[in-house]
């Protein structure tokens, strides 16, 4: 349950950006046709993963019943560590999306890429066991506080806020150099393909 829990999230997360990654590469032959927020393309990606998400929430949901977990006041903070994983997506998505049309080796990176991202989130192991010296440095990673917070909102243990705020400033900043990188590079799409 303990890693059934944290896989969910991860799961999304990989999908959304490996998909989100080429969605403008795959799209290509719609973008030099007819004008319309480009921004659709990673988008649209991340949101219809949510499916995927949904269904893999409810197996989640019957297995905690099954194991007679009960909820905590913890449950309240899931919609925004939704929010969170989904904004995790979204701006590498944008980021890995523009690059893609540019570097077209981004597609053959990608698999290797997220493979390796997997190590650095813990799925098999918990947050905690880190060292405290580096815990400061661990928790910048993003998928660190989604992940966190899913086991304490799903499992009932107590928050773990110290991996949290660091996880969402970082979310922040990828979302929002995400975005500007996205709208830089957008005038030259067209160009590009």
């Amino acid at each position: 349950l303990f890693t059934s829990v944290a896989i969910i999230p991860w799961e999304y997360i990989s999908q959304s950006i490996t998909s989100s990654s080429q969605s403008l590469v795959t799209g290509q032959h719609m973008l030099g046709k007819v004008y319309f927020p480009r921004l659709i393309f990673p988008i649209t990606s991340v949101l219809a993963k949510l499916v995927d998400f949904g269904i893999a929430m409810v197996i989640i949901l019957a297995i905690i019943l099954y194991y007679r977990i009960v909820p905590t006041w913890n449950l309240l903070l899931f919609p925004i560590l939704v929010l969170l994983m989904m904004s995790i997506a979204a701006g590498i998505g944008m980021w890995l999306s523009a690059m893609a049309i540019r570097f077209r080796d981004v597609k053959h990176a990608m698999p290797f890429a997220v493979r390796m991202l997997m190590y650095t989130a813990p799925i098999v192991y918990s947050a905690s066991s880190i060292p405290g010296n580096y815990r400061l440095i661990y928790s910048l990673n993003p998928i660190v506080a989604v992940i966190e917070g899913y086991r304490a909102c799903l499992l009932g243990t107590p928050f773990p806020w110290p991996f949290i705020w660091p996880g969402i400033i970082t979310t922040a900043i990828i979302l929002i150099s995400g975005a500007f990188y996205f709208k830089r590079m957008e005038r030259v799409f067209v160009d590009v393909i």
